[in-house]
């Protein structure tokens, strides 16, 4: 079951990282499923890959809010 529960973030992560460039929705969409990914990291005890991308949920969180601004900007 957590096998499944992995490799369905990580294929929502490449998927949504795939789209990021049509809205802004799907970075947040990456953002949160990065925090997917994240659990499973923890949850099958391999720390640093939960840390890891932990971080890289912040950077894309980050990422959104820069580019929501923006095209709140540019209406």
């Amino acid at each position: 079951m957590l096998t499944a529960y992995g490799a369905t973030v990580v294929t929502l992560m490449m998927v949504f990282y795939a789209l990021e460039s049509r809205s802004v929705w799907f970075t947040l969409a990456f953002a949160i499923s990065c925090l997917g990914s994240a659990s499973y990291g923890f949850l099958a005890g391999t720390w640093p890959f939960g840390v890891v991308e932990t971080v890289w949920s912040l950077v894309a969180l980050r990422k959104w809010y820069y580019l929501r601004i923006a095209s709140q900007h540019s209406r």
